[in-house]
């Protein structure tokens, strides 16, 4: 009967407390933590259905990181405050390793973007990417074993982040590949992170113009950096000898935009230069731009 009576003597207690707002909004961030946790595993799930086929008997290991690690933990707490915010985080990773056959592939994800259909365009790009990816080294494994079994392969491929600020973001998708020789292509997006569209380079400029002006300014630069390095090696057209070589960058030629609103070309290793030099990327001033510029938003 006591029990009973100190029972309610605290029920009447806890009534007259006021919860405050912080502590139901407290509640609320936490309910929704859970659903967005939940909505993230149902889609990784869907996501990995068809990443288990041949991989499994291969003895591939396919780690949905993004699931799995404490650094999601934390983004998962983080979410209520910075749902407002784009950023990149490793989906998964393709590992295969075995006598001289060695991958390491990593799956980027874009989290944050309204824009679902643009957000889902470019997760499913980059996961069909790494997919091939993938299906080709296996391929090539197989016509090496055919061959006798001779020879070292290795593919390594990820992404990297060449400007994340307020207004862009600037992803880098690699990829490495190692026999014989070894051939490095980086394939950029960038995205306007206000406007949430992805920024091709023509929809910077008002015309084709921009096209002309590029490829002078980049050979230009090219002859430039021979002339005080003789270490520095360009492949540039020459009328007078006859050589082919760099004559124009490609409409859509890859790109990003830095941090302080500076366009970047670039181009793949072999593409201009010998394979010592790499990846070749140069900086366009943005003074030779203005005038063909369709506004200072992005390149300024």
């Amino acid at each position: 009967m006591e029990n009973k009576k100190l029972e309610d003597q605290i029920i009447e207690y806890m009534e007259q407390i006021e919860i405050p707002d912080e502590l139901d909004r407290c509640v609320q961030q936490g309910i929704e933590i859970g659903r967005l946790y939940q909505e993230r595993k149902k889609m990784m799930r869907k996501w990995m259905k068809g990443l288990t086929t041949s991989a499994a008997v291969m003895g591939i290991a396919f780690v949905g990181t993004a699931n799995l690690s404490p650094t999601f933990a934390q983004t998962m707490s983080e979410i209520p405050v910075i749902k407002s915010l784009v950023k990149v985080v490793t989906f998964g990773q393709y590992e295969y390793k075995q006598d001289n056959y060695e991958a390491n592939i990593e799956v980027p994800i874009i989290e944050g973007l309204e824009n679902q259909v643009l957000q889902e365009q470019l997760n499913a790009k980059y996961l069909e990417e790494s997919k091939k990816l993938f299906e080709q080294f296996k391929t090539d494994i197989a016509e090496i074993e055919r061959l006798g079994g001779e020879g070292h392969l290795g593919t390594d491929a990820g992404f990297e982040i060449k400007t994340d600020n307020e207004s862009i973001l600037s992803i880098g998708r690699y990829m490495v590949n190692t026999a014989a020789s070894s051939s490095t292509t980086i394939q950029y997006d960038t995205i306007d992170k206000k406007n949430e569209i992805l920024i091709t380079l023509p929809s910077l400029f008002k015309d084709d113009t921009y096209i002309e002006v590029i490829s002078e300014y980049v050979k230009a630069q090219m002859k430039q950096q021979m002339l005080e390095d003789e270490n520095k090696m360009y492949w540039i057209e020459s009328e007078e000898e006859t050589i082919e070589g760099f004559k124009k960058i490609h409409p859509e030629q890859n790109f990003y935009i830095t941090t302080q609103g500076k366009l970047m070309i670039s181009f793949d290793k072999y593409e201009v230069a010998p394979g010592y030099m790499g990846i070749v990327e140069l900086e366009i001033p943005t003074d030779i731009l203005e005038e063909i510029l369709v506004s200072d938003a992005y390149i300024h």
